[in-house]
């Protein structure tokens, strides 16, 4: 354990080695009352500790605060899924479970279905800066039992960025804002003729960008094709044989068939993520890429590739349906929640925790640190999250009509098959048809038959 100087915050650093062990100092503290345990992921970048040092920030606040109370905070500095592991790992014992976590909404219905959480409706329901949520983002950490698990402290939106110097070449409007999925198609065939040599469109596919490429790629399309077009919630039951989803494929094959996206071969590199962000757009390489409102990150002065003028040369357009139908667009949404282990030995203490960390001055503090997309009204309006980064209220626009993924623990899986029904189209290995087929029959293995079509 070590202490920093000058403050009563304890610092307890769980190592994380390559063989999957796990120390974390004081192993059964989460006994003593007046001492709350908080695990979260540790920033990989030794350069980078935003989030290291907010948490630190608010920890000693609470401290600070309430009197006799101590803060014990546990950083697990590991790969995601990784990080995933020993979560759960610490939260199956009341001798080595935190007393908060924060959980990523992708798997945290896993962690519910395990029992691993506590729902906290009886906190929530008293709690009136709830009502400062918007609807969509109280969803994130929403089981199918209708209980919420977890709090949410921000989230991102996607929406399309695009190159307006390309387009001025192109002929292309610069306040470009496409109203269905063929006026985006068009504008890539229209920098393809008029600019050859410049990489008309980016949709992330294929097993190796994994979460990308389903969510940041086919879910903006698949979510503008019709209401629940991936798992209906009236049944309960995920959805195959659709209309929208072989449109959604066609869509990402006619980008790789017609030679509107990278090469092949570079949209399959597990790097592709990366390059956008870093080699692609910031270099002028890259016309149009349907990504995230964390995008920009890449480009401040800390970023990995900085790029003073992007604010100028960047433009960013709302994700149309399919057809122009309402509401018009598109977004997906992703974020973390903090929540409490079902093993908690401090519970109380835990929430009052969560409602330190969400007081507006630091809810707004963690968004404009963290370059997140406010979850709040109230957040949302303050003029200094507004004008912490050039584009930020666009994509904070763009939560009202954002969808979240099915918050199911079978989703990774469901992913998966998504990501191998986009390589199939885009390496041309199979037709739409044999693809979505292929889709239908692995989610019916993986669902137990839970399916429904529509």
């Amino acid at each position: 354990m070590s202490v920093r100087p000058a403050t009563p915050l304890a610092l307890s650093i769980a190592a994380v080695l390559a063989a999957g062990t796990l120390t974390a100092c004081g192993g059964g503290s989460g006994s003593d009352p007046d001492t709350i345990k908080i695990a979260f992921p540790k920033d990989t970048d030794k350069k980078v500790t935003v989030r290291d040092d907010y948490v630190k920030d608010v920890a000693e606040e609470f401290e600070k605060k309430n009197k006799g109370k101590k803060v014990e905070i546990i950083p697990i500095q590991a790969s995601q899924q990784d990080y995933y592991s020993k979560i759960q790992q610490m939260m199956r014992s009341p001798k080595t479970a935190p007393d908060l976590v924060y959980e990523d909404t992708f798997l945290i219905n896993s962690d519910i279905k395990s029992g691993y959480l506590r729902p906290l409706d009886d906190k929530l329901k008293k709690w009136k800066t709830w009502d400062q949520f918007e609807p969509s983002a109280k969803t994130a950490a929403k089981a199918e039992d209708g209980k919420t698990y977890g709090v949410p402290d921000g989230t991102d939106t996607r929406a399309i960025w695009f190159n307006k110097k390309i387009f001025k070449q192109a002929g292309l409007p610069e306040d470009w804002k496409p109203k269905t999925w063929d006026e985006v198609l068009d504008a890539a065939r229209t920098v393809k003729k008029e600019v050859p040599g410049k990489i008309p469109l980016n949709v992330f596919t294929g097993k190796a960008a994994g979460e990308a490429a389903a969510m940041q790629g086919f879910e903006m399309l698949l979510y503008g094709t019709g209401e629940d077009p991936l798992y209906d919630k009236k049944s309960k039951k995920w959805v195959k044989g659709s209309k929208g989803f072989k449109d959604s494929l066609k869509f990402v094959e006619t980008v790789y068939g017609d030679g509107l996206g990278p090469d092949v071969d570079a949209a399959l590199n597990p790097n592709i993520q990366t390059k956008v962000g870093t080699d692609l757009f910031p270099k002028g390489k890259l016309a149009i890429g349907i990504d995230g409102s964390f995008l920009s990150n890449n480009w401040i002065k800390t970023g990995g590739s900085p790029w003073p003028e992007w604010d100028e040369t960047m433009g960013m357009a709302p994700m149309p349906t399919q057809n122009g139908e309402a509401p018009g667009e598109v977004s997906m949404s992703g974020g973390w929640t903090w929540s409490v282990p079902a093993k908690s030995q401090n519970p109380d203490l835990a929430w009052e925790m969560i409602k330190t960390f969400q007081t507006k001055k630091n809810a707004v503090e963690w968004c404009v640190r963290g370059s997140q997309i406010a979850v709040r009204k109230d957040v949302a309006a303050e003029e200094r999250y507004l004008n912490s980064l050039p584009g930020i209220k666009f994509f904070t626009d763009r939560v009202e009509h954002s969808q979240y993924r099915p918050a199911l623990p079978v989703y990774p899986q469901v992913s998966t098959a998504i990501t191998e029904a986009m390589e199939t189209v885009t390496t041309g290995d199979g037709s739409v048809g044999e693809a979505a087929k292929s889709y239908d029959e692995q989610l019916d293995s993986i669902t137990d038959g839970a399916v429904t079509t529509k």
